[in-house]
């Protein structure tokens, strides 16, 4: 009972968690956000202006051409 009013009723941590997952994406240009937003013009690395939501069209521009960076990549560029 309690897994389906968790559900249906969002915790203050569940709306935490989902909001740094998206700033963590953004912060690490990963997936969509590694691409600039055609619909709210945000450059790549940055939210969206519509708050917890990607736009289609830039997860449609990711699509198209996504590119592929890993953490130690990143990492190691930091290093040098």
């Amino acid at each position: 009972m309690i897994a389906l009013l968790t559900a249906v009723i969002p915790s203050p941590a569940a709306d935490a968690a989902h909001d740094a997952a998206h700033a963590t994406a953004a912060r690490f240009r990963q997936g969509a956000y590694a691409v600039p937003c055609p619909e709210c013009h945000v450059p790549a690395g940055v939210l969206c202006l519509a708050r917890r939501n990607v736009h289609a069209a830039r997860r449609n521009a990711y699509r198209k051409n996504p590119e592929t960076t890993g953490l130690v990549p990143l990492l190691v560029a930091r290093a040098r």
